[in-house]
């Protein structure tokens, strides 16, 4: 049985909100650094193989940016959760393809990265059950 006092601080609206901030924040710090150095992150992109590093990095922010602040705004979190989640996905075989690549640090490097994402994809996953039960109570109460 949970607590009382744990229970109305997880049903607090700033910790849900402060939770979505935190969740994203690798997107959305992601998105200010590619706008930050936006060339720096072209050359990036094709130094790893794409072929227009602009429009690659034009995307990434764009993704990463809309993504977050949908979830972070609590509407359409369905949408933002899933376009983050299938640019996660597809950086595992694009970018930390570990399983082609010769042993050493940057094998490594890249499979716990692949891990970490399947483990935010998750996250993204859940973030998108909790508030659409969220969105149903809402629209129930209306």
């Amino acid at each position: 049985m949970t607590p009382v006092w744990i229970d109305k601080l997880l049903g607090a609206r700033a910790v849900h909100l402060i939770g979505r901030i935190v969740l994203t924040f690798m997107f959305w710090g992601s998105g200010l650094s590619i706008l930050a150095d936006f060339s720096g992150f072209a050359r990036e992109a094709e130094a790893l193989g794409f072929s227009n590093g602009e429009a690659v990095a034009a995307a990434t922010a764009l993704t990463q940016l809309t993504g977050s602040a949908l979830i972070i705004w609590g509407r359409y979190v369905w949408l933002g959760a899933g376009a983050l989640g299938i640019f996660t996905f597809l950086t595992i075989p694009l970018v930390h393809h570990f399983w082609a690549m010769p042993d050493g640090p940057q094998k490594i490097m890249s499979f716990h990265t692949a891990t970490e994402h399947i483990s935010m994809i998750g996250a993204l996953i859940l973030v998108s059950v909790l508030m659409a039960g969220r969105e149903g109570e809402r629209t129930k109460g209306a």
